[in-house]
């Protein structure tokens, strides 16, 4: 490309256009100025609220630090994490941290899986019961719990069933042996429909030819659903459960709105203990050293199953 010139003669001269590296280098900066400019508010909220309070997290689990107290953080090395060791709390915690993923996850994947499949079928009011599976997810899990909280006392829902068919009123959540089950039903109830969503997206995704040419193989319903469903389901699956173990790990706002991590400690998860370690007895050090051992398992949980999970797919 050329630009045209005017000489004192009154002749016309091409300017000789820049060499296409310049152009191209030109456009590269005028794209690189415009995609930080919409990058950079991210990357700062990203940087200010949430790299540099884990930053500043991790470094509290190495000090002794009470926000009470008139002195700064007092450097402790590793005592806070070896304390953790002998923290009988600690250990508890993790156990009903642990046993709260276990009985919620493999139930949470297989329900919301039957529904999937359900849903995927074309009938009348398809949407609607798509619909109203989803609605839990969109609603807030302190709001679910407060209106669990009301299903499960003495006066709520599930007594006046039980009551109608005869049976004796329960203490649904005032019980250790039923506490923790009764909260995990709650949060059953409330993964569903995300859960449901993601595989059905999942199950239309798998190519319909797949499904006739198992059907001209001769394959059945359940063949089909155990040579194409879950092979082309898998990555999607695997997605769930990573994500699910996440957020059941860290599970607090039901656990505190519906027993505050009783009775007897039988509901106290490693993040209530967080909670109960940093904000009531203003231990910030051991608190911090606590949720980088919470982690440390979630991440190494997460990775065991997903690397399971991916190992028989192939």
């Amino acid at each position: 490309m050329t630009a045209t010139l005017s000489t004192s003669a009154g002749a016309t001269t091409r300017a000789p256009a820049p060499p296409p590296a310049r152009r191209r280098r030109r456009r590269w900066n005028r794209v690189s100025v415009f995609g930080l400019v919409f990058v950079l508010p991210a990357a700062l909220y990203i940087v200010i609220f949430q790299l540099i309070p884990v930053l500043y997290g991790f470094v509290l689990s190495f000090t002794k630090y009470s926000p009470l107290s008139r002195k700064g953080p007092e450097a402790v090395g590793l005592d806070n994490y070896a304390g953790l060791l002998s923290n009988p709390d600690f250990g508890n915690a993790l156990l009903v941290t642990g046993r709260y993923v276990l009985q919620v996850l493999p139930l949470t994947v297989v329900i919301a899986l039957a529904l999937a499949l359900l849903v995927n079928r074309p009938f009348r009011g398809v949407g609607f019961f798509r619909s109203a599976l989803y609605v839990p997810h969109i609603v807030s899990l302190t709001a679910v719990s407060l209106i669990w909280l009301w299903m499960y006392s003495q006066s709520g829902l599930f007594n006046e069933i039980l009551n109608t068919i005869g049976l004796p009123d329960q203490a649904w959540l005032l019980e250790p042996d039923s506490a923790l089950n009764a909260a995990s039903a709650m949060r059953i109830w409330k993964a569903l429909g995300s859960n449901m969503v993601l595989l059905l997206a999942g199950l239309q995704s798998i190519p319909k030819e797949l499904y006739e040419a198992a059907r001209v193989d001769g394959a059945g319903r359940w063949n089909a659903f155990r040579f194409v469903t879950i092979p082309g389901l898998k990555p999607m699956l695997v997605y769930v459960v990573a994500m699910d173990i996440i957020y059941l790990a860290q599970g607090f706002a039901e656990i505190y709105v519906l027993t505050k991590g009783g009775p007897l400690g039988s509901t106290t998860t490693v993040n209530y203990l967080i909670y109960t370690q940093a904000f009531q007895y203003n231990q910030l050090g051991t608190a911090s050293a606590m949720a980088f051992v919470l982690f440390a398992f979630i991440i190494g949980f997460s990775f065991l199953t997903m690397r399971s999970l991916m190992g028989r797919q192939k």
